[in-house]
């Protein structure tokens, strides 16, 4: 059996950042509080944890009062910075560059179409950590879609500014802007093409670390017999990307860690491919992989 780790899987440049810092103010503090899972991978977490990350939840942080929080990669609402300045508390913040920009996007979007009456869409997972802050920039007006499902929220009516949450799938962002572009021409049957064209202003921000992966991974799995895919199970971008392995390789296999890998899933002479989300260490991949090579059982006596 042979078994390789996608060498293109792993930590996004963001959650790498956000781990650095936070391993750095630990080598010099006892503690360091998180707002949220740093990275949404139990395994790290929990490693993180022994070493003094201490992950708190929004009413937890109201009630600190000077001391240092980091701020993950997701990107924070106003509201907690805010908060920060009335406890006195030191935020470190590892917000990453790109969830940063689209905060900005989206906060200029949304004063620009206040002054005509329309909406902010975000094509995201209602309560997902990277949502509430982008969400936060319009006042908590924006309408979060997480599947076509959700597209009845919509007033075609009016115009619309469609983002995406950055670890999103770009053909599932592309497909709802199908949908909602279907939907402004069937409410909107006398305006002229140029005029539907207006209403809706649809952008791509999904990371280009995220999206480079969708084809890299979809390759990586169709040469290979057996797929097992690492991550953790709050992770967004996880099961975005194992839906990629699965279409590309039936035999593909979602695990948090090696304890849930199946003997019976592979042949002595299968050719093993270790993938993984933006959210999953290198060293639980290489575990993984470890575990799959010991399963070359020896032929049974008897």
């Amino acid at each position: 059996m042979e078994v390789h780790i996608d060498k293109n899987s792993g930590y996004c440049f963001g959650v790498e950042y956000a781990i650095a810092m936070a391993e750095e103010e630990m080598a010099t503090a006892d503690t360091l509080y998180c707002l949220g899972d740093i990275v949404h991978n139990s395994m790290e977490v929990k490693r993180l944890s022994d070493q003094g990350l201490r992950i708190i939840d929004r009413d937890q942080l109201r009630a600190l009062r000077d001391c240092k929080v980091l701020i993950r990669a997701h990107g924070e609402p106003p509201e907690t910075y805010q908060l920060a300045l009335k406890n006195n508390l030191q935020l470190i913040d590892a917000s990453c560059p790109v969830v940063l920009k689209l905060q900005n996007r989206v906060k200029y979007a949304f004063d620009q179409m206040t002054k005509i009456e329309g909406q902010i869409v975000i094509y995201g997972e209602q309560g997902h950590a990277e949502v509430v802050g982008l969400s936060g920039q319009t006042r908590d007006q924006a309408v979060v879609i997480a599947s076509e499902g959700d597209l009845s929220k919509l007033d075609y009516t009016r115009p619309i500014a469609l983002f995406s949450q950055t670890t999103k799938s770009t053909s599932g962002f592309y497909r709802i802007k199908e949908r909602i572009e279907a939907n402004i021409r069937q409410a909107n049957p006398d305006l002229d093409p140029a005029a539907l064209a207006g209403r809706l202003d649809a952008n791509d921000s999904i990371c280009r670390q995220v999206s480079n992966r969708e084809p890299q991974l979809q390759k990586f799995a169709a040469e290979h017999d057996v797929i097992v895919f690492v991550s953790g199970k709050k992770s967004s971008n996880g099961k975005a990307l194992f839906g990629v392995c699965q279409a590309a390789n039936p035999r593909s296999y979602f695990v948090e860690n090696e304890t849930e890998v199946v003997a019976s899933w592979f042949e002595p002479t299968d050719r093993v491919g270790i993938g993984g989300a933006t959210s999953t260490p290198l060293w639980l991949m290489e575990n993984v992989a470890r575990h799959v090579a010991a399963l070359v059982v020896a032929p049974e006596v008897g």
